[in-house]
């Protein structure tokens, strides 16, 4: 497990505008970051097991865990290995028979069954190195600060600025699309009325 970073999950994000999800993996004890896109059907299985939700019958990620379970098979963690393309590989990491076995995963159902089975999420340094991002601390002192301050205002290090302008540009749409329902929801100035004769 050489050069591995344990990560938990802040927050998962959700447009407005499209289907994406994004879940927002931090880093254990550093405020640095990694954004990994997910499909709505896992994001929902991710946020009902944080939020410890009791589902009638066993969802598809609470299904797999209970296999692990009946087969005895121990659930060690889940690991982002990998980034090709654009796109994260995951792995699930269990022990069988004194055995460790690793199972090709996407990120995003590892991640959902490692909320499940409470165990670590790691993530690959070369991973974190490419893709992962910092609150924004560039700012001057003497700058003003801007009219509306977005605490998803964020800045790539050490990472190509190409690739990460898409989760950029996808927070910044959550920014603006918030400040416009903002605008539309406040009060319009009445027109002043003629002094009457």
């Amino acid at each position: 497990m050489p050069d591995m970073v344990e990560v938990v999950i802040d927050s998962v994000r959700v447009s407005l505008m499209s289907p994406q999800r994004i879940v927002i993996l931090r880093q254990k004890e550093v405020e640095r970051y990694l954004p990994v896109w997910v499909g709505p059907y896992e994001a929902e299985a991710i946020t009902v097991a944080l939020q410890e939700v009791e589902m009638v019958r066993p969802l598809t990620h609470d299904l797999l865990k209970n296999v692990f379970t009946t087969f005895d098979a121990l659930l060690m963690r889940v690991e982002i290995v990998s980034l090709r393309d654009d796109i994260f590989y995951g792995n699930i990491v269990a022990e069988v028979d004194g055995k460790t076995v690793n199972i090709d995963s996407r990120p995003s159902d590892a991640i959902a069954l490692a909320v499940r089975a409470h165990v670590p999420i790691l993530v690959g340094g070369a991973v974190m190195e490419a893709a992962s991002i910092f609150p924004e601390r560039d700012m001057q002192q003497e700058e003003p600060p801007p009219s509306v301050t977005s605490a998803r205002q964020v800045k790539s290090v050490g990472a190509d600025d190409g690739r990460l302008s898409v989760f950029e540009d996808f927070l910044s749409q959550l920014d603006n699309k918030k400040n416009d329902h903002d605008d539309k929801n406040k009060p319009k100035d009445k027109p002043k009325e003629k002094p009457k004769k």
